[in-house]
């Protein structure tokens, strides 16, 4: 049960242009996620900006970022999370045994080198907060800068999404998901 209650379309017309503007950029859907947003009209909006230049327009590739946001969601314990993103890391080239090793990354052989540096760098940022160098020049030896700054910020706010979506009891979606965040 959430604790927060869902917008319905229609509920409030001034809400319209936003979320218009969701399912636009979210494949036509007004998630969950959104429709406790906006709630907030002007967090929303700040909200759908983040996350559409995250997943949509960064330079950083898909596989990374999901793999990324996968961790987190595995760390946090957000199954909402998770499940969303599933189908987009199996899309971007994450394997069905890769994620479910995810739990215990650090003892399996399914992933690379590249792999291994955003998913130490996750656990760090996500776990320790701080980045011991080591980890962060693991990151460096596959990213450049505006890669490492989007990897960065990836994780930061797929953090921010799951201790949001856990504190309010996020209901996982009805119907078959097509985009998230």
């Amino acid at each position: 049960m959430p604790r927060i209650s869902l917008i319905e379309e229609g509920r409030d017309p001034a809400l319209t242009p936003l979320i218009d503007k969701i399912k636009a950029e979210r494949g036509g859907r007004f998630l969950n996620l959104y429709r406790t947003l906006a709630h907030s009209p002007g967090i929303c909006e700040g909200w759908l900006h983040l996350f559409t230049e995250i997943r949509q327009k960064a330079k950083l590739d898909g596989l990374s970022r999901e793999l990324a946001i996968m961790r987190v969601a595995v760390i946090n314990g957000a199954d909402y999370e998770y499940k969303a993103h599933q189908p987009f890391a199996i899309r971007e080239g994450m394997t069905q045994a890769q994620i479910d090793a995810l739990p215990a990354w650090t003892v399996s052989d399914l992933y690379t080198p590249k792999m291994r540096a955003v998913l130490g760098y996750t656990d760090s940022m996500t776990q320790q907060i701080h980045v011991p160098d080591a980890i962060f020049a693991a990151v460096r030896e596959h990213f450049d800068e505006r890669e490492t700054v989007e990897l960065t910020a990836t994780i930061g706010a797929y953090n921010l999404v799951s201790r949001f979506l856990e504190a309010v009891q996020m209901p996982h979606e009805t119907g078959e998901l097509k985009a998230h965040n």
